[in-house]
């Protein structure tokens, strides 16, 4: 267990609270969310949000280069995570089958499904230029973080 990457997840998760607490526009707590995870987390080259609009989701608040807008649901890693509502971690994205590359930069991805009351709401995604950048510890920090989201 990496009680330093644990450690940074819960000061992320403190203050994601601070941010949202007594905010009720969506967009807003998503926007402050992208920026705080932007800043506070090493090696990323995107992290933002989808929500779901229809059968796709489609591009949210972000923090990074511009990227694609509509991604339908069961494609790529974030339309995966929406169909299946379970966080997708993906080492290579090159090895990803239909993965939808929107920064050729992009090495490795993680994707949270945001789900209330049975609802896919849409999806938290990361990319990382690094290889392997995801693991189970930045898995459950950004589950976490993601239903202050859900919960705002």
């Amino acid at each position: 267990m990496n009680t330093e990457k644990n450690a940074l997840y819960h000061e992320l998760l403190l203050q994601a609270r601070g941010l949202a607490e007594g905010i009720d526009d969506p967009i807003a707590n998503a926007a402050n969310i992208a920026a705080l995870i932007w800043h506070g987390l090493p090696d990323l080259n995107w992290a933002g949000f989808y929500l779901s609009k229809g059968d796709e989701l489609v591009l949210g608040p972000f923090q990074g280069k511009p990227a694609c807008v509509r991604i339908p649901f069961g494609k790529g890693v974030c339309g995966t995570a929406a169909t299946s509502r379970q966080t997708v971690i993906v080492p290579d994205v090159h090895q990803f089958p239909g993965h939808i590359a929107c920064d050729s930069a992009s090495n490795s991805e993680i994707v949270i499904p945001l789900i209330r009351d049975g609802a896919v709401l849409g999806v938290l995604d990361l990319d990382s230029p690094l290889l392997a950048r995801f693991d189970a510890a930045d898995a459950a920090g950004l589950e976490a973080i993601a239903a202050v989201w859900v919960g705002a």
